[in-house]
């Protein structure tokens, strides 16, 4: 077996006592971590080459993704806005990358080298001062910044509610008739603030589609 890092075991850790947490104020979360278990936790690198590859995988399969990332950096020459705004939109278009998406992605690069959008800078807000400034970016919904908070800056008191999968694993776990709507969704596990992050890591690991 592959050997783990320390970092990788603490937040293991840190993630198995949030979830503990969680079943000790949530029954229908004490029942389905008997018979699933814990999830891992799920970490991407922050910064510009995660924001750009929230825009190559946009609607597209997990495959087709990465498949599409990797001729897009072989265009760049080197991962960074620059690098982006000096390819030309054909180049990026024949890479893979829709008319849409390159206006993403290039437009995401401007803000980035006019000094509208510091991706560094993110870490230091609180949410949601980081979400409205990712949000500010064409191309970047809520579920995206959410997303990002979660992944890559590992905040720990975030719920992704529009995402379709939560909210099917969310009523699965109530069994309730109908799927929650996002609002429902919110309202349904308030009481696992400060830990909803690692409700929704359990969510999605009960449901088994966390995002990719």
């Amino acid at each position: 077996m592959p050997r783990i890092s320390p970092e990788e075991s603490n937040r293991r850790r840190r993630l198995k006592r949030h979830i503990d947490a969680l079943a000790k104020i949530d029954s229908d979360v004490e029942t389905a971590l008997r018979e699933v278990g814990y999830p891992l936790p799920r970490v991407r690198p922050a910064g510009f080459e995660t924001f750009l590859s929230v825009i190559v995988s946009q609607q597209i399969s997990v495959g087709a993704a990465k498949a599409i990332f990797g001729r897009v950096a072989e265009v760049m020459g080197s991962m960074s806005a620059p690098a982006l705004l000096a390819c030309e939109p054909d180049a990026l278009r024949a890479a893979g990358l829709s008319g849409r998406k390159v206006e993403y992605a290039l437009g995401m690069a401007e803000r980035i080298v006019a000094g509208k959008f510091n991706p560094d800078l993110l870490e230091k807000m609180d949410d949601e001062t980081a979400i409205a400034e990712i949000t500010a970016v064409r191309g970047f919904g809520r579920w995206s910044a959410e997303i990002y908070l979660m992944f890559s800056l590992e905040r720990s008191d975030v719920f992704p509610a529009d995402d379709l999968a939560l909210q099917i694993g969310l009523q699965r776990l109530k069994m309730m008739e109908a799927r929650p709507t996002a609002k429902q969704a919110r309202s349904l596990i308030e009481h696992w603030a400060p830990r909803r992050s690692a409700g929704s890591l359990f969510l999605w690991h009960f449901y088994k589609g966390a995002p990719t």
